[in-house]
This record gives C-alpha cells, structure tokens and sequence, in this order.
C-alpha cells in the first residue's frame, strides 16, 4: 500500500491539541494526536478504513449505532485495536438519553472539542489534583474526502452555527463526515460484569444505579458533565475483571457478595475508565476555573515573553526587523502567526478561535480596530493591517494625506519593530503581541506595492514571503491596563487607558494639555529619529488609576503611551 507523502503532512493545534495533518491516499484529511505517534502506520487509513477489510473486520458496540471495534492490518507483527465512531456533531439528540431530564440544551461536541475535552479530562494535572478521570486515548481524526447531501447528514444547519459561534474559525463542514478514532480499552462494562456476577432485581438496578451515580459525581469533582451516562460507559480493565471472575468461581457462597465489594472498591479508589464523550462538556465552575488558570498562566509567561522555552515541532523561531517571534500557523483557518517573544507557550493564546469572532468594541470610526476579551479572559485590540493601501481618513489634511503617499503604511513587522525600539528608549508604547495573516483572499488588491517589495526577501520556514499583498494582516496588541510585570500582581487594581482627544472631551485634561501633550510626544520622537508629525491625539492613551487619577511618569507628567505606529516612519539616516 502506499503512503502519504511527507511533504503533504503539518503539525498544527486545534483548540489546544496538536496534531499531525496528513492527506491520505484517497484525499482525506488525518489528524493524529500524540497517542498516535507509536502506530501511525497502523493508521494510515488504508490499514484500517480500506472497504473491504473494515466491513469484514468491524464489530459493532453494544448499544450504539455506529461505533465499532476493529483492528489493524498486521505491522511489524502487530495488530491495534480501534474504536471508530462516526461524530454526530449538529445531528439532533435522540430521546433515549438523559439530555430531555436533565441537559435540554446538550448538542453533540464536534470532533474538536470532544479530543480537546478527552486531553483536558485525562490529564492528571488539570482541573481537581485530587481526581484523575481515566479515559480512552484519542487517536486520530479522519475526514473522507466525499461530501454528502445537505439531506444526508442529518445536520442542522442552526446547530452547526452555534457551535461554529463558540469556537469561530475552527473548521466544521456540514457535509463532510468526521470519524473519531480511539484505542480499545481492555475490559468490560458494568452491565457485561453484572451479566456473571448473580444478583437478581432490583439489586441489580441499585448497584447500577449507585456505581454510574459514582463515575458521575468524580466527573463532577474533577469539573465535567455527562449528558449521556449509561452503566456501560463505566469500564473495568481486564486484569480487575479476572480478579472479580476469580471470586465468583471459588464455590463460596457469598462469592456474589464479595464480587460486588470489590467492584465497588475499584470504583472508589478511580481503577476505571470512562467512554463515549460526544456529550461530555464542563460545569460551569470548571469553564471559569479553566479561563482564570489560562489567563494567569497568560500573565506569568508574558512577563518572560523574551526568555527561550522548549519549542513544539510545530512551531518555529524567527527574527523579523530585530523583534523575535515564534512562528506556526492556524490550522483553524489556513493562517500564519507570529507571535511576539521566545516563549513558545505564548502561542496558543493568540490562535484566531480564541479571539476573532468573541464580542467586540469598535475603537475607532476610520480604522478596522476592536477591542475585545477572548476566551482566555484576555484583553486584547486587534487591527487590520492598512499595508498596501492610501488611507484617506478624514483625520488627514490634504498636505498629510500627500505625505502618506509619499512613505507609505508600515507593514505589521515595521510597527512592530517600532513599538519595541521606542519602548527600549524609554518613549511608552503598547505592547505588541501578534500578527496574524488569514488563509483566505483580500477582497480588494493592494494598490502600494512598496512594502510587499522591500520585505520580499524575509520569508517564512516554508520559504512563503512574511508579506503577502493578496492576504490581510491583522495585529494584536495588548489592551493597555499596566506593565506586563505590574498588571498580575494587581488583578483588582488594573489601569484603564483613555486616548488623549476623549481626554479632552471628558474634562480630564483641556484642550492645551492635549495639545501640549500631543507636541511632546511628537519633540521626542524625533530627537529618537522618528517622524511622528502624523499623529493626532487619539493615537496617544493616558493610564488612569482605580481612583480616576490620570497616572505620572517619574518626572510626574502623565505617562502617554503611543498606540498607532502605522504613519510613524524612521528618519533617514538614523540608527
């Protein structure tokens, strides 16, 4: 059989996992978790998906529709078993589960969020230190190349955008088939265990009842909900179910008794697993413990954003105009990012899902430019590049709007590169953090091709230039509310910026501090050797304390941080 070329594979994070992305033989799509790195022959999809053998190799589970156990062809000697299950995102909930009682809203998860959550839950450090959930190791996502009818998913169209809304960006194709991929877990459900162990009704509904109730209450502790839990979710390894078969074969006559006991035991004590989380979600408690770690855990790294960390494969180091980056792209939606710093951990926080779709404020009238809190409760203003264009805002006279022309828009790397040399010198800034190019098109073309040729020989990993003029750029900036060294340590006292012209329209300075502000800004600049004559005051915050003081410099005027680098140009013949 052949394989998958090497050139056709990616390692790329999708809501926090990484996978490696392979295009399979027959045109699909496979994504394999790091569970799967040991057999990723096993999985190529010619190993396990090809017809003929899964047809005449699959069985299906008890209780389900349409998941399967089946094993590999034979590699180096060896077989794997699978669980394949088909994902049921957007199709409706059947009746028979507990969802109409209990969870009238559940929906099923995409393939996404199910790995994401079966990582999450599993691992030891995460949520409750005191309760590991063990569950089933994820392996792969496949997507068949074949797209259905919009009759023959089964999918609503509704459910499909929900949760699209909840993580904007991630790809979810309504006529595309997802199959989810675990390894087999050796063993067998309560109810198969009850089925030799001799205990009649109703004891029989009370242990099970009791022992599910159990798994449902760890769950709980460890920050999770099951919408769907059933007796057979509940799984016992197989070297406990011989020790449960042994008590019932030694001719004791309260061998039942002592069987029960023991399977009790091995459930208080967590020797079990748990399967089948196309329902599975967090509590309520948890998604906001989940969001207060990452944002902490945010602060913490930006503080040491400039320090190396162990760098993922999937992620590279670069240098552009002497700002560092880490480099990767948004599998989500065909992107590349470049994330300020060395600390690779930084990463994740700045991918399209966590932020472009969450709710937004316009900041400016002329300018694509929001502010908004992603998902990781972080504050951020992202902004579209205005690179390649000839702004006309009305902001600019005629004789600025000339002068545009004449230097044209910084590029994202350029503003960048500016906002860590003034901040060097001194002269405050707001922090840059990434920029983000989409997969997709400009609706409109460039019509300045200045910078797309100055910046043609810095590329990417991949040999793609850094500035595409058929692509948007979009740059991320934190919302200034302190220092990055100050602002973790001052959760409940954080700084609240103000540009200088609402300054004046609020009465918090006058018209000639504005302005006074405004020239100061400007003198500095250029005795820095940067002509910032383009600036205008609401390119200028002032930081204002909990009590609603504007905040000083050490010189005691007021601390002014420079937020728009687009029409800041380095003066010739300047260091």
């Amino acid at each position: 059989m052949s394989k998958t070329h090497s050139h056709q594979t990616a390692l790329v994070n999708v809501l926090g996992v990484v996978y490696l992305h392979k295009r399979t033989v027959d045109g699909g799509d496979l994504y394999l978790t790091r569970f799967a790195e040991p057999h990723q022959e096993h999985l190529e999809i010619q190993n396990w998906y090809e017809e003929s053998w899964f047809v005449k190799h699959r069985v299906r589970l008890l209780g389900t529709s349409s998941v399967y156990r089946v094993p590999t062809r034979r590699i180096g000697g060896t077989s794997l078993d699978l669980v394949v299950k088909h994902n049921r995102v957007g199709e409706d909930v059947p009746l028979n589960t507990h969802t109409l009682q209990e969870f009238l809203s559940a929906e099923f998860n995409s393939p996404w969020e199910e790995f994401a959550l079966v990582m999450e839950m599993g691992d030891k450090h995460f949520g409750q230190m005191l309760q590991w959930i063990k569950v089933q190791r994820p392996l792969a996502i496949y997507v068949p190349p074949q797209r259905m009818q919009a009759w023959q998913s089964g999918r609503s169209r509704a459910k499909i955008n929900r949760i699209q809304a909840r993580h904007p960006g991630v790809d979810l194709d309504i006529l595309k088939q997802y199959k989810l991929v675990y390894e087999w877990i050796r063993g067998k459900n309560l109810v198969e265990l009850f089925e030799q162990i001799k205990v009649e009704m109703p004891d029989l509904i009370h242990h099970l009842t009791a022992m599910q109730k159990k798994a449902l209450d760890d769950l709980t502790v460890k920050g999770y909900l099951m919408a769907d839990m059933k007796p057979e979710h509940v799984i016992i390894e197989e070297h406990d179910c011989d020790r449960i078969e042994q008590f019932g074969g030694n001719g004791d006559a309260n061998a039942a008794a002592k069987q029960v006991d023991l399977l009790y035991h091995l459930l208080e004590v967590g020797k079990y697993s748990v399967i089948d989380y196309e329902l599975l979600f967090r509590t309520p408690e948890h998604e906001d413990r989940v969001k207060a770690t990452r944002r902490i855990c945010y602060l913490d790294d930006q503080k040491c954003r400039l320090e190396p960390t162990p760098l993922p494969p999937h992620l590279s180091r670069t240098e552009i105009f002497g700002v560092p980056y880490v480099f990767g792209r948004a599998e989500s939606t065909g992107g590349r990012m470049w994330v300020v710093g060395r600390n690779a951990r930084l990463f994740d926080y700045f991918l399209p899902e966590r932020w472009r779709k969450t709710p937004s404020l316009s900041l400016s009238a002329d300018n694509e430019v929001f502010y908004t809190v992603t998902k990781d409760n972080i504050h951020l203003v992202w902004e579209t590049s205005r690179v390649g264009e000839f702004p006309t805002d009305s902001k600019f006279s005629p004789e600025e709007v000339a002068k545009i022309r004449r230097n044209g828009i910084n590029s994202p790397f350029e503003e960048f590169a500016i906002s860590q040399d003034l901040n060097s010198r001194g002269i405050h800034a707001v922090y840059v953090r990434a920029i983000y190019v989409t997969g997709s098109l400009k609706v409109e073309m460039s019509v300045d091709p200045r910078r797309y040729q100055s910046h043609r020989t810095i590329v990417d990993i991949d040999g793609d230039p850094v500035l595409a003029p058929e692509h948007n750029y979009i740059t991320l900036r934190g919302y200034y509310n302190g220092p990055d060294d100050w602002v973790p340590e001052h959760e409940d006292k954080l700084l609240t910026p103000v540009d200088l012209a609402k300054a004046v329209r609020k009465g918090i300075i006058n018209a000639v501090q504005g302005k006074t502000y405004l020239d100061r800004v400007i003198a500095r600049l250029l005795d820095a050797g940067y002509d910032g004559s383009l600036l205008k005051k609401n390119d200028l915050l002032l930081a204002m304390n909990s009590r609603g003081e504007v905040v000083k410099d050490r010189s005691g005027e007021p601390d002014i941080i420079i937020c728009n680098f687009e029409t800041l140009w380095k003066l010739p013949g300047t260091a």
